[in-house]
């Protein structure tokens, strides 16, 4: 029979740069249990003190890695693991864990022997209350975010990051071997601007996607955001006027008010420099 559970599945992906993290988990809910350490009667709560939870409920939870990530500065391969952890007063064990066919937490049959990962984490205590059991992602960037398990008034958060910067690199070497078009040229030099890298490159690419498209807003604005990067405002400013007449043939009035703001910026950066 198919009756609803007591602690919902849930599944959550996060893209992270070029990379994707998915967590599939039960989510069990307080109901005015102590859920961590010890009772006021000093009997055991619904998670001991040293025994091994499975970060939910039911069957244990999967954590996926699309690409190798660093966890809390410590390496790991990408691919599936489950998520297992040891809560202590002062300091949680999180572990991931190679064995994905255990159900639940796997108790006698856990072995550390196939621990893929552990780290060490300080829990925090908020005032805000969890009533069901959460995991979710802040702080995300291009290259990481950080991981929170969030229950009653315990979070546990750790980073992970990704090279997102070598993955990107790889992918252009493919793009630029493969017949690249104007619109290849133009992204590659918008991903370098946005990171300050290569300015150099950056312009020769958006200058030949300039050459085998044609103008287009877009296309000028890049140029004028690396050429201003570069701290050639003169040029700068010439690139952005030209963004700005073509963005308002096509009545893009957000271009046309970022360029103009940015031109205010490199005459007045241009001033500070004679």
């Amino acid at each position: 029979m198919n009756h609803p559970k007591a602690s919902p599945f849930a599944k959550i992906e996060q893209e992270i740069g070029l990379s994707k993290i998915t967590i599939e988990y039960s989510r069990p809910s307080a109901k005015g249990r102590t859920l961590f350490g010890n009772q006021p009667n000093g009997e055991p709560g619904l998670v001991p003190n040293g025994r091994i939870w499975r970060v939910g409920a039911n069957e244990s939870t999967k954590i996926t890695f699309s690409t190798n990530v660093l966890v809390n500065g410590k390496k790991l391969e990408k691919g599936t693991y489950a998520l297992y952890a040891f809560p202590e007063e002062e300091e949680w064990q999180i572990v991931f864990h190679n064995n994905i066919t255990h159900w639940g937490d796997g108790r006698a049959k856990y072995n550390a022997k196939e621990d893929a990962l552990r780290i060490g984490v300080v829990p925090t205590h908020k005032q805000d209350f969890q009533e069901t059991f959460l995991i979710s992602f802040d702080d995300i960037g291009h290259n990481g975010a950080s991981i929170h398990l969030n229950w009653g008034t315990t979070q546990i958060a750790f980073p992970v990051n990704f090279d997102t910067k070598s993955i990107m690199q790889d992918q252009i070497v493919e793009m630029l071997s493969n017949a690249p078009t104007a619109q290849t040229y133009y992204e590659i030099a918008r991903y370098y601007q946005e990171q300050g890298l290569k300015l150099q490159e950056a312009l020769s690419y958006v200058d030949k996607a300039i050459k085998l498209r044609g103008d287009t807003y877009y296309f000028h604005r890049v140029r004028s955001l690396i050429l201003g990067d570069l701290q050639n405002y003169e040029a700068a400013i010439k690139a952005s006027n030209i963004s700005i007449k073509l963005a308002e043939k096509e009545g893009k009035d957000e271009f046309v008010r970022l360029n103009k703001n940015d031109i205010e910026r490199w005459k007045a950066l241009h001033q500070t420099n004679r």
